[in-house]
């Protein structure tokens, strides 16, 4: 037990670009995901290649399709998601969690970040649905599917506009939501803070937010949520 827990703090690989954190999979149960906006492509490939030698399922956010072609050199099984654009590398089988995570994106122009939320879960061992464009503009739409809001067990609300969508599904279910606010809306949404701010003043209970865009932080966060706890034996 003793060395166990040394080992969490322990190794990470110089590659002069970045220090790639091996051993996050022992401490978070997954691996280190690659943001790959502001990389090159060689970065990009360099840094899958060094977090496949612990033959791990590998996640790039923000990918260029560029990236993926890169990648795809070296790994032929590469997968390209071009909505939210994301690498997947699979490596080894997904054990499924009990329970279900449900992301509900206001609006068809949310859909990339809700992809990006929904996507990270499913690679963190979660059943993943989805429920689209379903704001307030038109709230019959969402009503309607109330017995698969209150069937989920943890719901991720990604709404950009006035974000008010958060709010709603808050009030209408008894478990935890995570809203994510997008940069989606004209001109007084102020790319994305309105719903932001509208979403951390929520009068709904139960309501946690991430940062605007941030898909990949709210599937993270409801892969936590819905992940039993593994205790040491």
């Amino acid at each position: 037990m003793e060395a166990l827990e040394e080992l969490k703090v322990l190794p990470f690989k110089d590659l002069g670009y970045a220090k790639v954190d091996l051993h996050r999979e022992l401490r978070q149960q997954h691996p280190e995901t690659i943001y790959c906006a502001g990389k090159t492509p060689e970065q990009i490939t360099g840094i899958f290649q060094c977090l496949a030698e612990r033959s791990c399922n590998i996640l790039g956010t923000r990918a260029s399709k560029e990236a993926y072609d890169a990648v795809k050199e070296v790994f032929p099984t590469a997968q390209y998601l071009e909505l939210p654009k994301l690498i997947v590398v699979n490596r080894q089988p997904i054990p499924k969690n009990p329970g279900k995570i449900l992301v509900i994106c206001a609006g068809t122009s949310d859909m990339p970040v809700a992809q990006e939320a929904g996507v990270t879960a499913e690679l963190m061992g979660n059943e993943v649905e989805y429920l689209n464009d379903v704001g307030v503009a038109g709230l019959h739409r969402l009503l309607s599917y109330i017995d698969m809001l209150r069937q989920a067990n943890v719901l991720i609300v990604v709404a950009g506009m006035e974000g008010a969508l958060a709010s709603v599904v808050g009030g209408l279910v008894n478990r935890p939501v995570v809203a994510v606010p997008t940069s989606v809306g004209y001109g007084a949404s102020l790319g994305g803070m309105a719903a932001l701010l509208a979403m951390l003043n929520s009068c709904a209970a139960g309501i946690a937010v991430v940062n605007i865009d941030n898909g990949f932080g709210a599937g993270r966060l409801a892969a936590m949520i819905n992940t039993p706890a593994k205790t040491a034996e």
